[in-house]
């Protein structure tokens, strides 16, 4: 454990961006918001962490709605995720119901030095920064130092209850609401998951007469009849064999995305069941055994591969790709570390990040990464392959070469007729084609609001185009892009090149103590993007101090730093023990006159 160093309080910074969201057009100010526990949220939407945490605060501002105002500072990753419109539909997408900053330009990021996405930043009824939290799990400590805050400022006469500076949007109303897959039936008909509306919907082979609608279009986890049943922003779809479906009892799984879930379809009937997952979001228990007793983590997309025999499911939220069997009903990792990452070679060893889409061919199963701005593929060997992108930063809308060509945070995957590989390369609007033979990549259509999904139906190509509410067909008419090559737009940390000292600073949240029962209760993981820039300090160990050494004459890389503690309930006969993770990828720069020592807060007060 490191115990912060006494100093004096951090007054936090005012709050700086260009468009303010769900507040009816004002402009909040800290000094307004006197006497409230103010909670920051910096996410950015296209992080799966990030949507984990909205989850994880709801209850909160449900529990504290008097006392606490919840602002999400959105600071973009990509260069798509900067732009207005594009915020403006991911606070209605993942129905987000407090004031959102819209940070392009990452000011705010800056001013509060954070690290990490997601990062939490607690400011008091005073404005003083008292709390830091980085990635997420962190809502029961959330919940002890809000609590812990109430008292104290109640106690001081310094807490002010009531208001709220929270306006809704106006909603439009569509047929479909934020889609993300569609899949075709042995029938024709083609079943699309109606993601923002909580539901499933069948239409005809026309792909616009709707024939029934799977879910309520209430956020849930019911079983049932179709018009009963639930579902919590489901996304993949897969269709099973017929012979698969007959022994399983049902012929659609859905990937139940925020529900944590994977859903049954019986076609026939209409009923809906959970075949796999309990709930809960995976941390760090068992991810293989029986599919109902097995936790899972935002499920993004589902394919039946046949060399794998079963369904493949993009375990987005871990980064691993998981193998369910429908008629044993056993789920088991099939492949990744949970480090996230591009890392060709065997399933077992390789990285995967963020995992979105599927295409299954008879002797590949393609995928989007998309927080690499991938294109790769799985060979019958069980090796992993690269077509196109290269590591976590690198993104743009170029074409030619594979080995030069670049995407921007792709969700979707089909394989066209002649075997080529149609990509919908969400945050560039566009459907991209690779050409596995000549490893080319060409553009087919540009101009798209966010396509998530591609289905190939009847000989024509469909686009689900989330953020425009639609099933879009798609002309064939290859273009080739020059574009530009872009890389992610964090600030980098600026470096002394030589020794610092490195710190990761956890505190447990009022009420809990650091678990050393069993050995030590912290580990810390360092490595470095290039390797030779971390000439001394690196691997694990499980002290959250460390000395460590850079290499001289690089002018930047990245330092990788994963961090865990173990805390449980202080004095209570059944403590209950929570573990706390965290993964940096902190980009550098050095300079002479740069720092000589570097922090990070997995959570605490900041230093």
């Amino acid at each position: 454990m490191t115990t912060p160093r006494p100093q004096s309080r951090v007054r936090a910074p005012e709050l700086t961006g260009d468009v303010w969201l769900n507040t009816g057009g004002k402009q909040l100010k800290l000094a307004e918001l006197r006497g409230r526990i103010v909670l920051l949220d910096f996410w950015t939407s296209g992080c799966v962490n990030c949507l984990h945490v909205l989850d994880e605060l709801r209850p909160l501002e449900e529990r504290f709605a008097d006392v606490l105002v919840t602002i999400g500072v959105h600071s973009p990753k990509f260069l798509h995720e900067g732009e207005a419109r594009a915020i403006e539909a991911a606070v209605r997408r993942y129905e987000v119901h407090h004031p959102v900053l819209n940070d392009p330009e990452m000011v705010t990021w800056s001013q509060y030095a954070v690290k990490a996405w997601p990062t939490l930043v607690i400011v008091d009824p005073e404005g003083y920064v008292v709390h830091v939290a980085a990635g997420e799990g962190h809502a029961e400590a959330l919940k002890r130092v809000i609590e812990d805050l109430v008292a104290k400022h109640e106690a001081k006469g310094t807490l002010r209850r009531g208001g709220s500076p929270y306006v809704p949007a106006e909603e439009q109303k569509h047929e479909l609401r934020f889609p993300s897959k569609a899949v075709a039936t042995a029938e024709g008909r083609i079943l699309v998951a109606d993601t923002g509306n909580h539901s499933i919907v069948e239409f005809a082979s026309d792909g616009e007469t709707v024939i029934r609608r799977f879910g309520s279009g209430k956020r849930g986890a019911q079983d049932g009849p179709f018009d009963l049943a639930s579902f919590t922003e489901p996304a993949g779809l897969a269709l099973l064999p017929n012979d698969v479906a007959e022994r399983a009892g049902y012929h659609v799984v859905v990937a139940d995305t925020a529900g944590h879930l994977l859903r049954g379809i019986d076609l026939r009937t209409g009923e809906v069941s959970t075949v796999a997952g309990t709930g809960k979001q995976w941390r760090n228990g068992p991810d293989s055994g029986k599919a109902l007793e097995v936790d899972l983590t935002s499920p993004w997309d589902v394919a039946w591969w046949a060399p794998a025999g079963g369904i493949v499911i993009a375990m987005a939220g871990n980064h691993t790709l998981s193998l369910f069997d429908p008629v044993g009903g056993g789920i088991e990792r099939f492949g990744g570390t949970t480090v996230e990452g591009l890392k060709d070679g065997q399933l077992g060893e390789a990285f995967f990040a963020q995992t979105s889409g599927f295409a299954a061919a008879p002797d590949k199963l393609w995928l989007a990464d998309a927080e690499t701005s991938a294109l790769r593929w799985l060979d019958t060997e069980g090796n992993v392959h690269t077509a196109i992108g290269t590591d976590l930063f690198s993104f743009g809308h170029v074409d030619g070469d594979a080995e030069s060509a670049l995407l921007q945070h792709p969700l979707g995957l089909a394989v066209l007729d002649d075997g080529r590989i149609a990509i919908a390369d969400t945050y560039n609007g566009a459907i991209r084609r690779y050409d596995p033979l000549t490893r080319e990549v060409s553009t087919l259509a540009t101009g798209l609001a966010e396509p998530q999904g591609l289905l190939l139906h009847e000989g024509t190509l469909l686009a689900v185009e989330s953020a425009g509410h639609r099933l879009t067909p798609v002309a064939t008419e290859v273009t080739s892009v020059a574009g530009d090559a872009h890389a992610v737009r964090r600030p980098p940390t600026v470096l002394a090149p030589g020794e610092l000292e490195f710190t990761v600073v956890f505190t447990p949240p009022p009420g809990e103590k650091l678990d050393d029962r069993y050995g030590p209760s912290t580990r810390l993981e360092i490595s470095a993007s290039p390797p030779e820039l971390l000439v001394e300090g690196g691997g694990a160990g499980t002290d959250l101090v460390r000395r460590i050494k850079l290499a001289e004459g690089h002018a930047e890389g990245v330092l990788q730093v994963v961090a865990q503690a173990a805390s449980c309930d202080s004095g209570a006969e059944h403590p209950v023990c929570r573990v706390t993770r965290q993964d940096w990828g902190v980009p550098l720069r050095f300079a002479a006159d740069g720092e000589q020592a570097l922090t990070l807060v997995m959570a605490g007060t900041p230093r």
